[in-house]
């Protein structure tokens, strides 16, 4: 991969980073969910690191950079509908409402 293409992944890393941090805060905060603050380092920290391992070593397997880099955001997903579902439980025959 020649500097320019790394250079321009770095870029669009660093804007995926920075923009997830900012969307996983801002939504831990409206939905009230425990320490957005961790939760939004967590997310982008995953996502940093799986850029950093795509764009840096080479012996890195593809397949343990996407897992790396999902780790965060599907975690944060978890606790997300952990902290918005419902406490009653749905009717039989009814599907469950979402908010």
């Amino acid at each position: 991969m020649g500097p320019l293409a790394t250079a321009l992944i770095a870029i669009v890393g660093l804007a995926l980073t920075i923009g997830a941090f900012g969307y996983v805060y801002r939504d831990a905060t409206r939905l009230d969910i425990g320490h957005p603050l961790f939760w939004a380092t967590v997310t982008a920290g995953t996502i940093a690191v799986g850029f950093y391992l795509f764009l840096f070593v080479d012996a890195a397997p593809m397949t343990g950079v996407i897992l790396t880099a999902n780790t965060g955001p599907v975690l944060y997903t978890f606790e997300r509908e952990v902290a918005t579902e419902d406490d009653e439980p749905p009717e039989p025959g009814q599907l469950p409402h979402r908010k």
